[in-house]
């Protein structure tokens, strides 16, 4: 625990991530849900309508099968969000000791524990008197970017706050990001010379948050030409998609991810498919689950006659499915996690707002 007065003189480098429920419970999900879904930007309709909704027909069932779900990623650790993205702080803090540079990382969730709410307290206690605030969203949106910056103005408000804050916007165009995840894509297998499909595929968003000034669509866009670029393809070798709409009274960004999947499903020939999805810095439920639990075994026919390959315990080894009966291979390329090519993304990212504080 940080004593007061410890880190007096020192910037503080908060990373912040949606968030997670504290154990794979039906009762800990409901409780975690009822958070997230009733955050102003993430609520599809008025609020007060919305909170009887929320709590007597979507938690009961949603919290349930949700909890399943959680159950089946759960390490022994804890919740692989918030373990992988606590290492991750602690190695980007490591960097910055070895410089001797008066920098410390924490990490929070917008939504569930550690908060950003305690975060700040801790960091006002030991004396930080800066906080630089990394969402761990490469393309910002209304309801990820916007969202940790309305949780971190409640919380220095909350907290009496009196140093500076930043909050970074984006780095989708980050030139080291492209590179790191370009290279995570070769080292999964891809031949950018032969017939193998790649996929990006990016969380969807509300179309309404476009037509209201999100840019994350054209994030996306260039997040994705940019990785491309490194890989040195052309148009025709790559497709975007979007997954996890929440629901289907509203209309979400598309070009949908099993829609995608389900065509190549269908004329696939001897290509390899490989998916990455570059707007999330680690994995999750939804990349673990939804992603590589759920459409990878959708696209290869819901048969069981796939091999697993495990992880590395940074999550940086890609996970293949393969298909013995139809000879059909999909790969799932890993976020960077809490890898060493990560930490130095990162340092990238955070020089121009750390640069004072790493010349100490």
């Amino acid at each position: 625990m940080t004593k007061h007065g410890e880190l007096e003189g020192y910037t503080a480098v908060l990373l912040v991530n949606t968030g997670t429920p504290a154990e794979p419970t039906p009762r800990a999900v409901r409780k975690y849900l009822a958070q997230f879904l009733f955050d102003k930007r993430i609520a599809p309709i008025n609020r007060i309508p919305w909170w009887f909704i929320l709590h007597l027909c979507i938690l009961p069932v949603r919290g349930k099968k949700s909890a399943e779900k959680y159950r089946q990623i759960w390490t022994p650790e804890g919740s692989p969000l918030v373990v992988t993205q606590g290492k991750l702080a602690a190695g980007l803090e490591k960097h910055y000791q070895a410089q001797g540079a008066p920098v410390v990382v924490r990490s929070a969730m917008n939504y569930g524990e550690p908060s950003v709410s305690s975060q700040v307290k801790a960091l006002k206690k030991a004396g930080v008197e800066r906080i630089v605030v990394l969402p761990l969203y490469p393309q910002a949106a209304y309801s990820t970017t916007g969202a940790v910056k309305d949780a971190v103005a409640k919380a220095v408000r909350k907290r009496h706050f009196k140093g500076d804050v930043t909050v970074i916007e984006n780095y989708h165009n980050d030139p080291v990001y492209l590179k790191a995840l370009a290279a995570a894509i070769k080292n999964a297998g891809y031949d950018p010379d032969s017939d193998d499909r790649l996929l990006f595929t990016y969380h969807s968003v509300p179309l309404k948050d476009l037509e209201a000034g999100d840019d994350y669509e054209l994030q996306t866009g260039a997040s994705s030409l940019g990785i491309a670029g490194e890989l040195g393809l052309d148009r025709k070798q790559w497709t975007i998609g979007y997954q996890c709409r929440f629901d289907k009274e509203r209309q979400w960004l598309s070009p949908f991810t099993t829609n995608i999947l389900k065509a190549w499903a269908e004329n696939s020939g001897d290509a390899r498919v490989f998916i990455v999805c570059p707007n999330f810095a680690i994995d999750c439920l939804e990349t673990l689950y939804d992603i590589n639990g759920h459409f990878v075994p959708k696209y290869l026919g819901d048969k069981e006659s796939f091999r697993l390959y495990g992880t590395a315990a940074d999550g940086s080894s890609p996970q293949r499915r393969y298909d013995s009966a139809t000879q059909e291979e999909i790969t799932y390329v890993p976020c960077l996690n809490a890898t060493r090519a990560h930490v130095k993304v990162l340092t990238h990212v955070l020089e121009p707002y750390l640069g004072a504080a790493e010349t100490r």
